[in-house]
């Protein structure tokens, strides 16, 4: 496994976030262009992707949401990849990225239904709070927070 950080210009990233979006539209149905809206990737600058045997296979990234906050954004692992805990370390390489340029907290936002993701966030050591900004109210969805230390 090699974890390589990039921007969002990045051709694997793009690729990859193509597939999640995919996914995501199948899995948000009528709903999807509300959550869409909020995961444009154009001004990302901190993205990961990471590489099994040269084969682009999950990435994730951040971006800033206040001065002492990012948010954890466009987490995805293809299929044939998964149950390797490549998740796990991409939230641990983005924690570090956003320790290592200041940031004090992480937040981000999942579906209630997509349990994997929600066990890797809590393994993570991230915790549940209120939805956040465009998320309140909104009963589908599911914020976590962690103190970046």
């Amino acid at each position: 496994m090699t974890i390589h950080r990039t921007d969002s210009s990045s051709s694997d990233f793009q690729t990859l976030v193509k597939y999640l979006d995919s996914t995501l539209a199948e899995h948000n149905g009528a709903d999807d262009a509300f959550f869409a809206q909020f995961n444009t990737t154009d001004k990302i600058k901190n993205c990961i992707v990471v590489y099994i045997d040269e084969v682009p296979a999950a990435c994730g990234a951040f971006k800033e949401l206040s001065e002492d906050t990012v948010e954890i954004k466009r987490m995805f692992t293809n299929p044939a990849f998964r149950k390797r805990g490549l998740g796990s370390s991409i939230v641990k390489e983005l924690e570090n990225w956003a320790k290592d340029l200041g940031y004090k907290k992480a937040v981000l936002e999942t579906s209630r239904e997509l349990t994997n993701a929600i066990s890797v966030y809590e393994k993570s050591g991230f915790l549940r709070i209120p939805n956040y900004g465009q998320y309140i109210g909104v009963e589908s969805s599911v914020c976590y927070e962690k103190q970046l230390r």
